[in-house]
């Protein structure tokens, strides 16, 4: 089992010291890949993401020099393209299972280098090493994947709002790296901003358990990554519609306010889980007229990834 993750944002898009993003994210418990290998007389994918499943079946056996006569079967996966890291927690799911089925060794860094992840941020790499709420290093000249330089659990009564918007996909893929092509520079004084930010408040707020402060570094380290991504993603938020829900939730006292990836979900965050659960049903009955949202109250997920026993 491979959990979701919420990507908050990176904290040095300029890249000036040498190293280039760098980011912050946090695991989740309600929304997992799931899947099953047992053996078989050939290689088989079943259940969600085909496709993707036999493709890294194949090229995950090669690179680990292992038979492909296996069957996976995902009995839950991530939703592609929608900003929780559906590529990285397949991948690692695939490559960590069959490195346990066929009694090998491999680690979570090593799949994720055969699988090419972590490209950029490390928030699935982490979450799927330890959950919790993770701070990466982003890449230098040597990086392999980006390294971990904070880890802390997230207080239990924390949850988070997402709202989805079933129309769109957020930038994947080819479009993705041809968006970061085009974007302009990113000032070197608002990544140290960024990174003071997050270093003397946000990380000080999560060990003392003060989600408003907390709220608060996350908001603006979100509006400073939304406006440079505004040129290609449409705005600040890739959908028009998950902004206004995120605008009528701050209003209602929601703080940590923003996108995750590339979109097009959104979240924010509130302390209890009845004030979430209060909050996601009024924000239910509030955009009852915008068929395409959705919303769901979810939990941090303090653990990482599982891999139990084979049949």
């Amino acid at each position: 089992m491979a959990p979701a993750r919420l990507h908050m944002g990176f904290i040095d898009l300029s890249g000036a010291l040498g190293r280039h993003f760098g980011s912050i994210g946090v695991a989740l418990n309600e929304i997992v890949t799931r899947l099953t290998i047992t053996r078989s007389d050939r290689p088989v994918a079943s259940g969600f993401s085909e496709v993707r499943v036999a493709k890294q079946l194949q090229s995950l056996c090669a690179a680990l020099n292992v038979p492909d006569t296996v069957h996976i079967h995902v009995d839950e996966a991530i939703p592609e393209h929608v900003g929780l890291g559906s590529g990285t927690q397949m991948a690692l799911a695939i490559g960590m299972g069959l490195s346990h089925f066929y009694g090998l060794t491999y680690s979570v860094r090593d799949i994720a280098q055969l699988t090419e992840r972590g490209r950029r941020s490390g928030i699935g790499i982490g979450v799927f090493e330890r959950g919790g709420l993770v701070v990466d290093g982003g890449r230098g000249e040597h990086t392999i994947t980006p390294p971990v330089l904070s880890q802390m659990a997230v207080p239990e009564n924390w949850r988070f709002i997402l709202v989805f918007d079933k129309r769109g996909q957020g930038l994947h893929g080819k479009q993705e790296i041809e968006a970061f092509k085009a974007l302009p520079p990113f000032s070197q004084t608002e990544a140290a901003r960024l990174c003071y930010l997050l270093l003397m408040q946000g990380l000080p707020a999560i060990a003392e358990r003060d989600i408003a402060k907390f709220g608060e570094v996350i908001t603006q380290l979100q509006k400073a990554v939304g406006e440079h991504f505004a040129s290609a993603q449409g705005g600040v938020f890739t959908s028009s519609e998950v902004s206004k829900a995120m605008s009528w939730c701050e209003r209602h006292g929601a703080v940590a306010l923003g996108q995750t990836s590339w979109g097009p979900t959104g979240f924010c965050a509130l302390e209890g889980l009845e004030c979430a659960e209060a909050l996601c049903l009024k924000a239910q009955q509030e955009f009852s007229g915008y068929e395409n949202l959705q919303f769901k109250t979810v939990s941090a997920r303090n653990s990482g990834g599982e891999i139990t026993g084979f049949a």
